[in-house]
C-alpha cells in the first residue's frame, strides 16, 4: 500500500500541507514516479519519462477510490478497483528474480512496468476493501491538503496525512483558542 499511496501523493495534482501541488511537469514526472514506487522503501529503477506518463494516469485512477472511501462510497471505490483488476488481467503468482527469494506479483502476463503496477495497487487496494478495515483508506482532513494515507494505527482515528499536518490543525486551533 506504501507505493499506492506514494504514486498518488507524487503524480496527482492538488494541495498539500496548505500549498497547491501542481502535477509534475513531464520534466520531473520521471523523478516523482521514480519517488512514488520507492515509498515502498525498495530501490527501484528509475522510470523513463513514457512509463511515468502512465503511472500519472493510474495514479489519478487510484485517487478516485481513496476519495470515493473518504465520502463513505464503498460502492464507487469497489467499482474502481475492479475496472483495474479487468483492465490489468490482475493474478496472483509467485515469481522468483534478480537473486530474491520467491515471491508473490499480481501483474498479467506481458503487461507494461506501469500497468504491473497497476495491478499490485488495484489488488492491494482490493484487499483492503474487501476487509473489515475499509474505512482505513482516507484523504487528508487538514484544509488546504488532499494527499492520501492508509491508517495503520491501533484505533484508527489518523485524519491527517502527515505530523506536519497534523501540527498545522492543531497549531491553528491553539492560536484560535487564545486569540
Amino acid at each position: 500500500m506504501a507505493v499506492t499511496v506514494g504514486l498518488v501523493n507524487a503524480l496527482t495534482p492538488g494541495e498539500m500541507r496548505g500549498r497547491p501541488y501542481p502535477a509534475p511537469g513531464v520534466d520531473e514526472r520521471a523523478a516523482a514516479a521514480t519517488e512514488g514506487l520507492r515509498a515502498g522503501g525498495r530501490r527501484y529503477a528509475e522510470a523513463t519519462p513514457g512509463e511515468a506518463d502512465e503511472l500519472a494516469g493510474v495514479a489519478a485512477r487510484l485517487r478516485v477510490v481513496f476519495e470515493a472511501v473518504a465520502r463513505g462510497d464503498a460502492d464507487a471505490a469497489a467499482s474502481q478497483v475492479n475496472q483495474l483488476l479487468k483492465e490489468t488481467d490482475a493474478r496472483p503468482h509467485l515469481d522468483r528474480h534478480d537473486g530474491e527469494p520467491w515471491h508473490l506479483h499480481f501483474h498479467g502476463a506481458g503487461g507494461t512496468r506501469a500497468g504491473d503496477w497497476a495491478a499490485s495497487c488495484a489488488t492491494a487496494l482490493a484487499v483492503v476493501l474487501g476487509g473489515e478495515l475499509y474505512d482505513r483508506l482516507g484523504v487528508c482532513t487538514a484544509p488546504h491538503c488532499d494527499r492520501v494515507y492508509v491508517d495503520t494505527s491501533r484505533n484508527g482515528t489518523r485524519r491527517f496525512c502527515s505530523t506536519a499536518c497534523q501540527n498545522r490543525v492543531k497549531t491553528a486551533a491553539f492560536r484560535a483558542r487564545n486569540a
